[in-house]
C-alpha cells in the first residue's frame, strides 16, 4: 500500500483570523465600560458639587472654589437649612402623602371601569381624561387661580391637595387601565359575577388585593410630582404654608445667599423621594412592566 505523506508546512498559508477576532473582541467591553464610566461621571459631578459645598463653611466658597474639598468639614450649613426648612418639610408630607394615596385609588376605580366594565362611550371618556394629561400647566394657571378664588379655597396645603389629585388622576387612570387590561384574567371577574358580586363588590374585594403593582407606580409617581411641585405652589400658596419648594426658594433667594446652606437645602429637600427611588424602584420597574406585556 502506498502512502502520501503529507507536505510539510512552507509558512506561506494564510494566517489564522481566530486571534484576531479574539483580540478585537476584547475592544469591545472595554470602550463599553469607558463610556459608562464617562456617563456616570458626568451625571455624578452635580451630586458631588452638592455634597462638598455642603460641608464648607460660607466664606470659603470663593476661597478653594466649587471643586475643592473643603479645609473643614462643618455642619454648620446643614443646621441652617434644617432650621429654614423644617416647617416647610412636614407640610410637604402632609400634601405629597395624601395626594399619592387619593389619587391612586381613584385612577384605579377609573381604570377598572374603562378596562373591565365596559359601557357605551368608554373610549370617549377615556380619550377626554388622558386629554388633560396634553395641557401645559403654564396655560391654566390664571383660569386655575381664578376658579380657587371663587369657591372660596384658601392657599395652602389643602388647596394643592385638591389641585394635585385632580391633576393626577389622567395619569393614574392610564396606568391603571393598562395594567387591568393586560393582567387581570376576564375568568376572574366572571366567577365575581357568578358569585354575585356586583361592581364596587368586584373592585373592592377581588381586583384591589391584586392591584399592589400598579399602586406602587402610582404612588412613586404621585408622591414625586407633588414633593417636587413649584409651579402650583407659587400660584396658590406662600412661604408661610407651601411646600418644601417655595422654603427652598426663599433660602435660595436672599440678597447675599449662602450657597452652602442652598446646597444642605437641596439635598434634604431630595432626600425623601431619593428614599423612595432606592426602596421602591425595582417594585417601581416591575409595576410598569406589568401593564405593559398582555399575559
Amino acid at each position: 500500500m502506498t502512502t502520501v505523506a503529507s507536505a510539510p508546512p512552507t509558512g506561506l498559508e494564510a494566517p489564522s483570523s481566530a486571534p484576531r477576532r479574539r483580540s478585537s473582541s476584547g475592544v469591545g467591553p472595554v470602550i463599553k465600560y469607558a463610556l459608562a464610566i464617562l456617563f456616570v461621571l458626568v451625571v455624578l459631578m452635580p451630586a458631588y458639587v452638592l455634597i462638598v459645598t455642603s460641608f464648607k463653611a460660607g466664606n470659603e466658597i470663593g476661597v478653594t472654589g466649587q471643586w475643592n474639598l473643603p479645609s473643614t468639614w462643618t455642619f454648620a450649613s446643614w443646621g441652617k437649612a434644617w432650621t429654614a426648612l423644617q416647617p416647610a418639610f412636614f407640610r410637604t408630607f402632609e400634601l405629597a402623602v395624601p395626594v399619592a394615596l387619593i389619587s391612586s385609588l381613584i385612577g384605579a376605580a377609573n381604570g377598572f371601569v374603562l378596562a373591565r366594565w365596559r359601557f357605551p362611550g368608554a373610549d370617549v371618556v377615556f380619550t377626554m381624561i388622558l386629554f388633560g394629561m396634553f395641557i401645559p400647566y403654564q396655560a391654566v394657571m390664571i383660569p386655575l387661580r381664578e376658579i380657587v378664588t371663587n369657591i372660596n379655597l384658601q392657599p395652602g396645603i389643602p388647596t394643592l391637595i385638591f389641585v394635585h389629585c385632580i391633576y393626577g388622576i389622567p395619569i393614574c387612570t392610564l396606568i391603571f387601565r393598562n395594567y387591568y387590561a393586560t393582567t387581570v384574567p376576564e375568568d376572574l371577574i366572571e366567577a365575581g359575577r357568578m358569585d354575585g358580586a356586583g361592581l364596587l363588590r368586584t373592585f373592592w374585594s377581588i381586583i384591589l388585593p391584586i392591584s399592589i403593582p400598579g399602586f406602587v407606580v402610582t404612588i412613586i409617581w404621585q408622591f414625586t410630582s407633588a414633593w417636587n411641585d413649584y409651579l402650583f405652589a407659587i400660584f396658590l400658596s406662600n412661604t408661610r404654608n407651601g411646600p418644601i419648594t417655595i422654603a427652598l426658594n426663599a433660602l435660595a433667594g436672599a440678597q447675599s445667599p449662602d450657597y452652602a446652606a442652598s446646597m444642605a437645602g437641596a439635598l434634604i429637600t431630595s432626600l425623601p423621594t431619593l428614599l423612595v427611588y432606592v426602596l421602591l424602584g425595582r417594585w417601581f420597574i416591575g409595576g410598569l412592566m406589568a401593564g405593559s406585556v398582555k399575559s
